[in-house]
């Protein structure tokens, strides 16, 4: 039991720094935090089904709805019907977008590679495992 509780403190504080970081970055580009992470679901997966992407997201359809409306007035992304259903919507990015993500990807690599610069190439190969594992059963 004080393994497990040992591992939730770590988890708690690795959490709580991550998060941090990420309020002040996202801040300094004028966006919220789950306005971020759309453009980020949709820079790693591609266009996504209105109800995907709230899937993803871990929000309703409606909560999606008010975010991607301020996400499209802001010009990153944009609707665009279903080729073969009428009822679905699809949302990608912009080109405005696109540079959106992909500038915030690169502060997610140098701040990786910073977090990690103290871990051999096989303690980075054997965390990115256990997260991918970790991830799946999330």
């Amino acid at each position: 039991m004080e393994d497990i509780r040992r591992l939730t403190h770590h988890i708690v504080e690795f959490f709580e720094k991550l998060s941090s970081w990420e309020h002040a970055v996202v801040r300094d580009e004028g966006l919220t935090l789950p306005q971020m992470h759309t453009l980020e679901i949709l820079g790693i997966h591609g266009p996504l089904r209105m109800k995907e992407l709230a899937e993803r997201m871990g929000v309703t359809t409606g909560t999606l709805t008010v975010m991607v409306d301020r996400l499209e007035k802001n010009a990153l992304v944009r609707r665009r019907p279903h080729d073969t259903d009428r009822r679905s919507i699809f949302v990608e990015l912009t080109d405005s977008g696109r540079e959106k993500f992909h500038q915030h990807d690169e502060l997610h690599l140098k701040l990786t590679n910073d977090a990690t610069a103290c871990l051999t190439e096989e303690e980075r190969e054997t965390l990115s495992l256990i997260l991918e594992k970790i991830n799946r059963e999330m």
